[in-house]
């Protein structure tokens, strides 16, 4: 497949509030047509990064490209971008088609044409008929529906999303994320989505940076960022994931003999090892709770097994989360299972064989 062309270019972009470093060397692409996601906790400076593509900060070193342009003494409303803000900033006293047409009142299109853009954008995002409504009547998804018409109307290079579904219940909020992804789909043009949900990124984005301290600790695909975070920070921050101490014994022809506790001595290949000194020879191994299994009664492992206490259960319908404590490791580890007919919930105390394969193992040195 022939990768897409770049549509947003970072090149050492540093932003300063007074001694604040909010942003630290940011070098990124982002192409044309993706859905991509700034990921991270409050204050990583994902928002300001948004912020300086929209044209709404200047930066205090370096270079934002949009489409092939630098774009530092481009003002906020020449840019070929738009923004849906947390608050979607709907104005109340306006009716829907009022404030779906609002960046047109400069267009030289005529009223006529005006109402039929306005008629196809509501209809793009699933709202047709509904522009006569008051906009104070709507409900909170179709409020965020209007937000997204009125930016796309305006057909932009780039939609910019600041965490456009925070204010949404559970729900609606997971109905809203495959109603974006369809919605990019369709109109075909960049979306960057800020969001300090993982679970939103990892569902909608065909790529994530992850940030932490005004700094970009890893960019990947989800199924990357998942499987083989390149820190420990990045994968406490995607998902779940469980740590016991290491050691390496040896390392030769692609391969790193491990002993960990719970686990014992085992082999894995050295590309899913996240080096940091070179010659530690102390390690910690990372793994996610769906990789562990519990073996019940006949059942056999299809590759390893070691012995565990249960220490924990929490039910969660579709699911069931364990906390077990392998035999010889200092703390408890998270293992998820999937509830089938038949399969029972096991109580804390018990004695279980778990499986696990050393190939769903990441190494931090």
């Amino acid at each position: 497949m022939t990768e897409k062309p770049t549509m947003i270019e970072f090149k050492d972009v540093h932003k300063y509030y007074g001694d604040y470093h909010a942003l630290r060397g940011i070098n990124a692409t982002i192409r044309a047509g993706e859905f991509f996601s700034l990921l991270g906790p409050s204050g990583c400076g994902k928002t300001t990064l948004l912020r300086t593509i929209a044209g709404f900060e200047g930066i205090s070193k370096g270079v934002v490209l949009i489409d092939g342009k630098d774009v530092a003494d481009v003002p906020a409303n020449k840019r070929p971008t738009n923004m849906v803000f947390q608050s979607y900033a709907i104005f109340p006293h306006l009716t829907v088609a009022e404030n779906v047409g609002f960046g047109l009142r400069k267009d030289p299109r005529s009223a006529a044409e005006k109402a039929k853009a306005v008629e196809d954008s509501l209809a793009m995002v699933g709202l047709a008929g509904f522009g006569k409504r008051a906009a104070h009547a709507l409900s909170g998804g179709q409020r965020q529906r209007v937000a997204l018409a009125r930016a796309l109307i305006l057909k932009p290079k780039v939609l910019l999303l600041d965490e456009p579904l925070s204010a949404l219940d559970k729900k609606l909020r997971e109905n809203m994320q495959v109603e974006l992804i369809k919605l990019q789909r369709q109109v075909g043009i960049t979306f960057i989505l800020v969001t300090h949900d993982q679970e939103e990124a990892l569902v909608m984005s065909d790529r994530i940076a992850v940030m932490f301290e005004g700094q970009i600790a890893q960019l990947a695909d989800p199924e990357t960022l998942y499987r083989l975070p390149k820190t420990r920070a990045v994968a406490n921050f995607i998902g779940t994931m469980n740590f016991l101490p290491g050691k390496i014994m040896s390392s030769s022809g692609g391969r790193v003999e491990v002993e960990a506790a719970g686990f014992g001595r085992f082999e894995m290949d050295e590309e899913r090892q996240v080096t940091g000194e070179p010659t530690a020879t102390g390690a910690t191994v990372g793994f996610r709770p769906e990789t562990l299994t519990l073996l019940f009664d006949g059942q056999q492992a299809t590759d390893r097994e070691c012995m565990a206490t249960v220490e924990e259960v929490v039910y969660y319908g579709d699911m069931t989360y364990y906390d077990v404590r392998l035999d010889g490791a200092p703390e408890a580890s998270r293992l998820s299972m999937r509830n089938v007919f038949g399969r029972p919930v096991l109580d804390i105390g018990t004695r279980t064989r778990v499986g696990w394969s050393p190939g769903a193992m990441v190494m931090f040195r």
